[in-house]
């Protein structure tokens, strides 16, 4: 298991004004939208979610980096665990072509928005209940989903990932080195359930067996 970072430059081209976000609206009513993942989240108002989450081609260079660094080939078989609307798995295909992709997602909005021509390939499915049988990808990913689960939730899913992962895994979640950064996270949240720090992740890693490699999403 290593640490490898696919996701900070992209995550820092955004610009984030952490105290605006909980004077604007209220939060507790934001977060309550957010969580039903339906087109507030996805493409409504800012400060509901995206803000309009449309394909502009910012995850190729992630897909990239993850087909150098694993060696992706036609025929591999990959999943995204929390695709959303699958901008990455299509870029993927991009980088890769004969790649063969499939992804999950508790966002019927986002499947159906999903980018055309990877959406034969996304179902519905819970994090914890991955409808596939053991050992079945060559790569599973999962880019800011986890920490959305509460524990027990979080759980199942990392042992689910690691259940049907054949080689290899990658996982990125939102986490905090220092209160300055907590403090960032939990201004600009909206759907979070799970706030850990860097040690903490690596205490579920490894209570849950997972093995794969991880980086972390830091508000600094």
């Amino acid at each position: 298991m290593a640490y490898i970072d696919f996701i900070s430059a992209l995550h820092r081209r955004t610009q984030r004004d952490y105290v605006g976000r909980v004077n604007e609206y209220s939060k507790a009513e934001a977060s309550a939208i957010a969580r039903k993942f339906g087109r507030e989240y996805w493409d409504g108002d800012r400060k509901f979610g995206y803000g309009g989450y449309f394909y502009d081609g910012r995850w190729r260079s992630v897909a990239d980096a993850l087909a150098k660094h694993y060696g992706l080939k036609a025929g591999d078989t990959v999943l995204d665990v929390g695709c959303g609307k699958a901008f990455l798995l299509y870029d993927l295909t991009q980088a890769v072509p004969g790649l063969a992709v499939q992804g999950i997602d508790i966002s019927q909005y986002g499947i159906e928005n999903a980018k055309e021509e990877v959406r034969p390939f996304l179902r519905p499915a819970d994090a914890g209940e991955l409808p596939f049988e053991d050992h079945s990808f060559d790569l599973v990913i999962s880019i800011n989903t986890l920490h959305n689960l509460e524990c027990r939730r979080l759980d199942r899913a990392l042992r689910e990932i690691e259940r049907v992962g054949r080689k290899h895994k990658y996982l990125v979640v939102e986490s905090f080195r220092n209160e300055a950064e907590k403090v960032n996270l939990l201004y600009w949240q909206l759907t979070c359930r799970s706030f850990f720090s860097p040690e903490d992740w690596d205490w579920w890693f490894k209570q849950t067996g997972y093995t794969g490699d991880h980086s972390f999403i830091f508000f600094e």
